[in-house]
């Protein structure tokens, strides 16, 4: 294993326990839990089933929680973030088609 293919990297890596994303965030281990009861965030589980959190999922935490600041209700935040989810989704595919449109255009011109 090479220092760069460590899982510390990987923003998807489920590391952080419920009580270490609590203690970094200044939340209750409860909170945390609804959230996860509503789906607002997905945590991996562990083999003994506790939740993991990823940088990823952590993200999302931060995200609800202006957004809760804000007055949104958890079913609005579920539903915001997976909006935003999906505005990404639709950008990247964007970006794509903007580049195979333009990697195209240069094959025409220059071919």
């Amino acid at each position: 294993m090479t220092v760069a293919n460590l899982p510390i990297d990987d923003e998807s890596a489920a590391l952080y326990t419920i009580g270490q994303v609590a203690d970094m965030l200044d939340v209750q281990v409860a909170f945390l839990r609804r959230l996860d009861e509503q789906g607002v965030v997905v945590p991996g589980r562990s083999a003994a089933g506790q939740r993991r959190y990823s940088r990823r999922e952590i993200d999302r935490v931060v995200e609800a929680l202006e957004l809760i600041e804000e007055g949104v209700t958890l079913a609005g935040v579920r539903h915001v973030l997976a909006l935003r989810g999906r505005i990404a989704e639709l950008e990247a595919d964007l970006d794509r088609l903007q580049t195979g449109r333009h990697a195209a255009k240069g094959r025409s011109v220059g071919g």
